[in-house]
This record gives structure tokens, C-alpha cells and sequence, in this order.
């Protein structure tokens, strides 16, 4: 189906939509260009179209890639549409009603890593959104001993292989199959799965040598035609239906949209609604722009203006007003509906997207609906609070925003894929607000929660340096150097950390009687501020006389306030050592046997 050939029916099939995800370095791009290169090298120069955003593979070009893997007579799908941007970004990004806008995914995973952090977050956006997928077990040739041929179908050149790297390649692809069915998938290798709704199809390829790709585009192919007929059945002459890749700035046109049609057709001169910052916006189509064939892409003029589009295509559309669209967002033709209705279904759509917030927490931003979508999620699942989430650019506003915290764990803002305004920059210094920026979510998440660990650290830290540590030291005998206006003896550190300036008790009983304070410490004649358990120090106890108040042998105590005590006891007790925790509680024994509610 030619982009302008609306049929003589109402209704036609549009072109399945595949996106492709998995872990950074697993070759998501290379098996894109992989896909595209054979493609484009087995078909005539003009028969694949290159989209905004999106390449159009015909079936007879995908027979041609697969050779006798297909028989083009048992198709009646136009061909497949792959999206050029990879990753969950674009994924989650391309939404349609009620789910993704892809209807088919690949997993590329590397053979040779299995799965990796971000191959399980593909795998749970695959879940929530429900999108069918195939794998592609990929790098298969950097088996140890793999003689690669070249764009052959995999069950051909791994026959053509030694037992040792054949058994190899096996033994990596049953690994990845334990891995999904870790996951809750059962899989196998794709020619042996009779249901690829129940079962996941595991297809070995190779980015790098083309092996396994006719394959995987069979695979697609026929997943397609079987299980999506339905959904691929569209009202090709309607009101166009799509969603917003992305949101640029282009030379001659202004602000345009990069948009995904998967349902209808667009006309210039149209009205449209599409989902903005604050509200829908209702303006009208200037052009509507797609590449020129690739022979021709290098002219100076990249795009070409067509007067109408049909689904399923990727499409640059040029209108006024288009300053606060947001990428993800619907975009729907009004054509002969009521305008109301049409905002008011770009507004529910919009809602279902809608993060909870809490009263406080931490401020999001991120480059579209679905991956704020995205991050919302990993975060309810890490319980982190969000107080305010929104795509777009880092602005000054959020800082002031995230200002307003009242923890400094959520005076931060966590920003995925997105600028930051040189003026926000600096006021974020000025305010300190902590901003963290990734394309990963989870690294995203797992900086943010070593800064809460470590912020959480220092104050622990600040907090014991400002309360009393418990300790208990005995007099020395014939250790008495002055008996008072200080009295200073040598003692023995029993247990805990002797601090300058502490006041000392000594208990008759469990009474405990303040004898004075302590005024200085030397060990070895070097002054010092604190003496650690199992050393012997002498020290200066201001206030009481040796031979009155204290005598040799006596055992005294560093006098802790109550309020410390109750803190040391309840929220400190695993960051003290042993000795001083054994302190604490002999302490709090004797106050609790005169009064047992002391320091609770």
C-alpha cells in the first residue's frame, strides 16, 4: 500500500509496527541497520521507504531477505514498519490507545551477557503493556570456532558448523531460555514453538554477519499475519489517529511533530488536537513532510511534501502552536466530528498516563509520556514518593519546586533524557537541590538511592558526634598526681570513648552523684580529646578532691543525658562499637532500677 493509496473500500491492512529493545551494547542498533542494510540491498532502490522516524520493509522484499523461509502467497500484511529509534525510550514512548503502539517487539539479547539490568526492565514494560515479542539471541558468531555465513538462515549455518560450536551456541541459547523462564516465559527455539502466543520464539542471529536475519523477519512476518490480522484492519479513508515520537525544531517549518499514523489518514489543511503541557492543542496541519527516497537524501531539501498520509506510516507534520506538544502524546484528526468530543478523547488518553503524586517527595522530568510512565512505575516499586512529575526540560521552576522539600532526600529531581536550562543550572546550585540525570532508569533510581544511603550516613555521623557516648573507667591505685583544683589521676578506659569536656557520675548504688567534669586528657603526656576503650590515660576532673568525693579504685561514668541515652538506644545502637553498647546498657540498667521509665 502505496503512503497516498487509500483503496476503493473503507477498509485495508496496515503495516505491522516492531520495535526493538534490550540492554545497552546487546546490538540493538547494529541489528536495525542489519535489517535495513539486507533490505535494502535485496530490494529495488526505491522499494523501502524510509519514514520519520520509522522504516517500511514490503513484503516482497521481506520474501526476498527469507528466501525459502516464505511464500509470499500466504501473506496479505503490506510488510512490516520498524521503528528506528531504539530502546524502551521509543518504546514507551509510542503509545496508542489502551497500550504500545508497537504490536510486535524484538528482545535483542546478547548471547554470550544473557540477561542484564535492562533487559529485565525491557521485560517488565513488555508485561505491563502485554505486546507479543520474539528474541534475538544475538553475536552468535563470536561462538569460539563459528564460521560465519553470510544473511544465511540460521538453521542452515548452524549445520554448517563444528559439533564443538554448535554445542556451544546450544548450551548459550538454553541459558537464555532459563531466563525467561525465570521471567514466567516459556520458550524455545522458534521453529519448534507451534503457539507464539503462549510460547516465546528464540531466533540466534547475528548484527554483525546478517545469519539468522531472513529468520527473524519470517518470524515477524508470520507472527503478524497470524495472530494480528484483526488488529491490523483499519478504516484506511478515516480520521488519522497516531502518536508523537517527537517534538522538533526545523529550519523553514518551526516547531513540527515527528508522529507514528497508525490508524486512518491526515490531510493538510485539517484540524487536529494533540495532547500539550497543559492542555490539547487544536491547530491545523501546514504540510505534511516525509523523507525523500533514499537516492535522493542527500539533496539539500530532506523532506518532500505529500497533500495526504496513511496509517501505518511515520510523518513529520508542520502546524502552529505546536511549542508545548509533548512527545507521547495522541494526536487525532477532528475531520467531521465534533471538536469537543475529540479534546475530550485526547484529555482521557492523556489521563491514563497521569503519575500519582504525593504531598512530598521527589520532583521527575523526563523526555515523553511513556517513559514518565515508565519511571513512575520503577519508582512505586523502589517507594520513592514522587511530589511532581512532568516531561520536559529542566526549568528553573522545578527547582524552586524541589525546593520546597521538607527532607533533603527530596530536595532532588530526577531527570531522564531531558536538558537542562543553563538558568536552571545555577539556580540548582544556589538552592541546593541535588539533580540526577540518565537515559537508564534504573541507574537513575540506584543513584538516587546511594545518595539517600550516604545522606542518610552523614547524619547518623553528625548526630553521634553531637551526643554523649557512654564509657565507664576506673581509677588507677597509686595513680593519684594532684588531688584537686583539677584532680588528676590515671585511669583505665573499661569500655566506650572518654570525650573532653564530658561530665562524670559515679553511682552509689544506682544513685548517680555528679562529681565534677572532665578538663583534660594526656596520653603518654600528649594532650588528647578522647581516649578509647582499653587504653590508660590520665586525666583532669574539675570539682571533686581524691580522698573525699573519689577515691583509687573507684569505678565512674561518663554522665549521659537522658534524651541521648534514649536516642543511642533506639536509632543508634547498631552504629556504636560493642564496648560502648555493653556501656550503654549497664548504664541504663542502674537509671532503670531506680526509674524504670528512664530514657525511654
Amino acid at each position: 500500500m502505496s503512503d497516498t493509496d487509500t483503496r476503493d473500500g473503507e477498509h485495508g491492512l496496515r503495516t505491522p509496527i516492531v520495535a526493538v529493545l534490550g540492554h545497552v551494547d546487546h546490538g540493538k542498533t547494529s541489528l536495525l541497520d542489519k535489517i535495513r542494510g539486507s533490505t535494502v540491498i535485496e530490494g529495488e532502490a526505491g522499494a523501502i521507504t524510509q519514514h520519520i522516524g520509522a522504516t517500511a520493509i514490503p513484503l516482497d522484499v521481506v520474501s526476498k531477505v527469507a528466501g525459502s523461509l516464505i511464500d509470499p502467497s500466504d501473506f496479505d500484511l503490506p510488510g512490516l514498519l520498524f521503528i528506528d529509534t531504539p530502546g524502551h525510550h521509543s518504546f514507551t514512548t509510542l503509545r496508542s490507545r489502551g497500550g504500545a503502539l508497537a504490536d510486535i517487539a524484538i528482545l535483542v539479547v546478547d548471547v554470550n551477557d544473557g540477561f542484564q539490568p535492562q533487559t529485565l526492565e525491557a521485560i517488565n514494560i513488555l508485561k505491563q503493556s502485554q505486546t507479543p515479542f520474539v528474541v534475538a539471541a544475538n553475536k552468535i558468531d563470536t561462538v569460539p570456532g563459528w564460521k560465519p555465513n553470510e544473511d544465511a538462515p540460521i538453521q542452515q549455518t548452524k549445520e554448517a558448523q563444528s559439533d564443538r560450536a554448535s554445542s556451544m551456541l546450544d548450551e548459550k541459547l538454553y541459558e537464555v531460555i532459563g531466563e525467561l523462564s525465570d521471567e514466567g516465559f516459556t520458550a524455545d527455539m522458534y521453529w519448534r514453538v507451534q503457539d507464539f502466543r503462549g510460547n516465546i520464539g528464540v531466533v540466534p542471529v547475528s548484527a554483525e554477519t546478517g545469519e539468522g536475519i531472513p529468520d527473524l523477519l519470517t518470524v515477524l512476518m508470520g507472527l503478524a499475519q497470524r495472530y494480528m490480522k484483526e488488529d491490523m484492519a483499519i478504516d484506511v479513508t478515516g480520521p488519522g489517529a497516531g502518536t508523537v515520537l517527537e517534538v522538533k525544531e526545523e529550519k523553514g517549518f518551526g516547531t513540527t511533530l515527528d508522529v507514528v499514523l497508525y490508524d486512518g489518514t491526515i490531510r493538510e489543511d485539517e484540524t487536529i488536537v494533540v495532547g500539550g503541557m497543559d492542555d490539547p492543542i487544536v491547530t491545523d496541519v501546514r504540510a505534511i513532510l516525509k523523507p525523500r527516497p533514499l537516492a535522493e537524501i542527500r539533496t539539500e531539501d530532506r523532506f518532500e511534501k505529500v497533500e495526504e498520509i496513511a496509517a501505518a506510516s511515520g510523518v513529520k507534520i508542520a502546524a502552529p502552536e505546536l511549542d508545548r506538544a509533548m512527545a507521547g502524546a495522541p494526536v487525532r484528526v477532528v475531520r467531521d466530528r465534533d471538536i469537543e468530543e475529540v479534546i475530550a478523547e485526547v484529555r482521557a488518553e492523556l489521563s491514563e498516563i497521569e503519575v500519582e503524586t504525593q504531598e512530598q517527595g521527589v520532583v521527575v522530568k523526563a523526555d515523553t509520556l511513556g517513559s514518565l510512565e515508565a519511571i513512575a512505575n520503577a519508582m512505586d516499586e523502589a517507594e520513592i514518593p514522587v511530589m511532581r512529575a512532568e516531561v520536559g526540560d529542566v526549568a528553573p521552576r522545578d527547582i524552586s519546586v524541589a525546593s520546597t522539600a521538607n527532607e533533603d532526600k527530596h530536595k532532588t529531581i530526577l531527570a531522564f533524557n531531558v536538558d537542562l536550562l543553563a538558568d536552571a543550572e545555577q539556580r540548582a546550585e544556589e538552592s541546593d537541590v541535588k539533580l540526577f540525570e540518565s537515559g537508564v532508569i534504573y541507574r537513575l533510581i540506584e543513584e538516587y538511592e546511594e545518595y539517600v544511603e550516604e545522606l542518610e550516613r552523614a547524619q547518623q555521623e553528625t548526630v553521634l558526634d553531637n551526643i554523649t557516648r557512654p564509657s565507664r573507667f576506673q581509677i588507677l591505685q597509686d595513680h593519684t598526681f594532684r588531688q584537686n583544683d583539677p584532680a588528676v589521676v590515671g585511669v583505665e578506659i573499661l569500655a566506650g570513648t572518654v570525650k573532653k569536656n564530658s561530665n562524670v557520675v559515679k553511682f552509689e548504688g544506682n544513685d548517680p552523684t555528679r562529681v565534677g567534669q572532665l578538663k583534660g586528657i594526656q596520653e603518654q603526656g600528649e594532650d588528647v580529646d578522647e581516649a578509647r576503650s582499653g587504653n590508660r590515660v590520665s586525666v583532669a576532673i574539675d570539682g571533686p578532691t581524691v580522698g573525699r568525693q573519689i577515691e583509687e579504685g573507684d569505678e565512674l561514668w561518663i554522665e549521659i543525658p537522658e534524651k541521648h541515652a534514649k536516642i543511642l538506644e533506639q536509632e543508634l545502637s547498631d552504629d556504636i562499637p560493642a564496648d560502648e553498647l555493653e556501656a550503654l546498657k549497664m548504664y541504663l540498667d542502674k537509671q532503670r532500677k531506680r526509674d524504670p521509665f528512664w530514657g525511654k
